[in-house]
């Protein structure tokens, strides 16, 4: 018997690898020559890969959703990594997004763009909450439209979050403020610590600065502790930050509950040489490369990660599992973590540029080894 062609035994494993169809066409029966059974099966599994595009993984065929996330800080590098985190999301689902709000934290903008998206009727919305009144009725209005909604990154006050949104996926906003207080009286016991916060009274990092001064008061008292607020805008912020620092010689400490106000601590610090002046601790919040640079070169003592890129992933596949389950998987709440990044962690955030940190938009796989750090 003559040899039987590779692609034709594939092709029939394809269709019925051990069965009767198998051993007629490796056996030519029924068929003009080996060449006609090849075109049959290969027709045959081109069927195959359409029907299965129209689906993915294990999920069923679904219309192309659109999900719209509302933002307070549109255009803030912090959420880089939270936009990757959505598109990546999108793209395992099959579905996409939307990234809208206000650059410069107006409630009201971002109110606008809650409403255009319910009006044009979005299959699922993600508001960052940084106003517990002013979204309670948007949502509500979203929720009798059927369209389901979750919060990110904030979510109202500590304990009302203002609205009827179905989970929060995010930091525990006023307990981490509260450990960055902690951490810093490890290393400060009295003196004057100053707490620099971008949007006094926003509900994304007001929780943490009051979170911050009820540890120093829960200390007993010997540190003073002062807020301080700085702008929205990062260049402003650092200018603040900069005229602070110049006015109060002695500061024992110098901390900050967002991004920009942190990459401003550690360029200020660095600028005025504030660790040779009597400054123990500095820290505060997020992965912007220029925070991680001042950690590594000793300007910073630690920042916090609160995974910005799960604050985009996992309100997309809640949204996704709402939708195809028809409301039986409704969104977890979830903390997305508090973790301390400090001199003798930054280089692995620093080697590897990744689209989880924001710092690149390559896809690729990290390889790590060693045990995993545990308590």
């Amino acid at each position: 018997m003559a040899a039987i062609p590779r692609v034709v035994e594939q092709a029939a494993d394809r269709l019925d690898p051990r069965g009767t169809t198998r051993r007629r066409l490796l056996a030519g029966t029924g068929l003009a020559s080996a060449s006609l059974a090849a075109t049959a099966l290969l027709s045959a599994c081109a069927k195959d890969t359409k029907d299965s595009a129209d689906a993915i993984g294990n999920f069923p065929k679904t219309p192309d959703w659109k999900f719209v996330f509302v933002n307070h800080v549109t255009t803030n590098p912090f959420f880089t990594a939270t936009q990757y985190g959505a598109a990546d999301a999108c793209k395992l689902l099959g579905c996409s997004y939307q990234w809208t709000g206000s650059q410069n934290s107006v409630v009201a903008e971002m109110v606008n763009a809650t409403n255009t998206a319910i009006s044009g009727k979005a299959d699922g919305l993600a508001i960052a909450v940084v106003d517990k009144a002013a979204f309670k009725t948007p949502v509500d209005q979203a929720l009798d439209a059927g369209i389901p909604v979750v919060s990110y990154n904030a979510d109202g006050a500590r304990d009302d979050p203002g609205t009827s949104r179905l989970a929060y996926v995010g930091q525990g906003l006023y307990e981490s403020g509260y450990a960055l207080g902690q951490r810093a009286l490890t290393q400060v016991q009295s003196g004057e610590v100053v707490g620099f916060i971008a949007t006094p009274g926003q509900l994304n990092i007001q929780p943490r600065i009051d979170g911050a001064q009820q540890a120093f008061k829960d200390a007993g008292g010997a540190v003073r502790f002062t807020a301080v607020a700085t702008n929205a805008d990062v260049t402003k912020g650092l200018s603040i930050v900069d005229a602070y620092a110049q006015g109060h010689s002695g500061l024992a400490g110098m901390l900050a509950v967002d991004a920009g106000s942190t990459q401003a601590v550690g360029q200020t610090v660095k600028k005025y040489g504030l660790r040779g002046k009597g400054l123990k601790v500095a820290g505060g919040f997020d992965l912007i490369p220029e925070t991680l640079a001042s950690i590594k070169s000793g300007d910073l003592d630690y920042t916090i990660d609160q995974q910005p890129y799960l604050q985009g992933f996992l309100p997309v596949l809640y949204l996704y599992l709402f939708k195809i389950s028809g409301g039986l998987l409704s969104p977890a709440q979830t903390n997305t973590g508090l973790l301390f990044v400090t001199k003798d962690k930054v280089g692995t955030y620093q080697d590897n540029q990744t689209r989880y940190e924001g710092s690149s938009t390559d896809v690729k796989l990290v390889d790590r080894s060693g045990a995993i750090a545990h308590q």
